[in-house]
C-alpha cells in the first residue's frame, strides 16, 4: 500500500486497561502503518502505561487533556484513531476543537456515548476489578482481567471509571466535526446498537466485524485491514 508521505501524523489512542505499547504496538499495528509511511503518534492516557496513574476519580475529569497536549498548537489537521476509553476521548478531544482532525476512527463505541451515564454499570465494573462482581457476569470480570494485568495499577484503573463525567456528547456538537469519521465495532460488541451516533456526523461510514467481540477488535485483521485502508487512501 501506497501512503502518500504529506500525510499528517497519525495519532493513537488505546482503551481503557491498555497503553499504546500493549495495544497498537506489541499487535505491530504501529509497524504496518510507519511501514507505510505514516508517522504514529502514540498518546498514553491518564492511569496508563507510562503516564502518571493518580488514584484520585477526580484527577480524570478531563479525559482528553493528553491528546490534546500532544497534539500540542499544530496549525494544520491530524488523523487519529481510538479505541473504546480511547475512542471516547478522541470525540471529546474532537469537540473541544472540531477542526482537530482530518480522519477520524472511533473503534468500539455506540450509541451509549450519546446517553446519560449510568452509575452502576460503573460499579459492576469496579466490582470485577474488586473481585465483588458475580461469578457469572463474564464482562464485568474480563475488565477486572484487564486490570489486573502486570503494568497496570489497577486503584488507578478504578479512579478512571469513577471520574467525574460530563454530559453526554449531543448530535448537534458532533454535526460540527469536520472530520471524515469511521466508526468501526465488533458484531458481539456490547456497545451495539451505533446508528444514531453514525447518524449525528456530518460524514461517517460504518464497519461491522464479523465474529469479533469487543476486547479483540484492536486485533482483528477485519479492523487492521480497514485501518490500514481508511488511512492510507487520498
Amino acid at each position: 500500500m501506497n501512503i502518500n508521505s504529506a500525510n499528517p501524523p497519525l495519532v493513537m489512542v488505546h482503551g481503557w486497561g491498555g497503553s499504546h505499547q500493549e495495544t497498537w504496538q506489541k499487535s505491530g499495528v504501529e509497524q504496518l502503518l510507519t511501514e507505510s509511511g505514516r508517522t504514529v503518534i502514540g498518546v498514553d492516557l491518564l492511569g496508563h502505561g507510562t503516564a502518571a496513574k493518580p488514584h484520585d476519580p477526580a484527577a480524570y475529569s478531563d479525559i482528553s487533556e493528553p491528546i490534546r497536549t500532544a497534539i500540542g498548537a499544530r496549525s494544520s489537521t491530524v488523523d487519529a484513531v481510538g479505541f473504546s476509553l480511547g475512542a471516547i476521548a478522541l470525540l471529546h478531544a474532537a469537540t473541544v476543537n472540531p477542526n482537530y482532525f482530518r480522519r477520524l476512527m472511533l473503534v468500539g463505541i455506540g450509541n451509549g456515548v450519546l446517553d446519560e451515564h449510568d452509575p452502576s454499570e460503573t460499579q459492576r465494573i469496579v466490582g470485577g476489578i474488586e473481585g465483588t462482581s458475580a461469578t457469572d457476569d463474564v464482562l464485568a470480570r474480563q475488565f477486572g482481567n484487564y486490570a489486573k494485568k502486570t503494568s497496570n495499577d489497577p486503584s488507578a484503573l478504578k479512579a478512571v471509571l469513577l471520574r467525574p463525567r460530563s454530559k453526554p456528547f449531543e448530535p448537534k456538537d458532533l454535526k460540527t466535526i469536520s472530520a471524515r469519521v469511521s466508526v468501526v465495532i465488533g458484531d458481539r460488541d456490547f456497545v451495539l446498537p451505533a446508528d444514531r451516533l453514525i447518524e449525528s456526523f456530518e460524514n461517517c461510514e460504518l464497519t461491522i466485524l464479523k465474529n469479533c467481540d469487543h476486547f479483540a477488535t484492536p486485533e482483528n485483521f477485519g479492523f487492521i485491514d480497514q485501518l490500514l485502508e481508511f488511512f492510507g487512501a487520498e
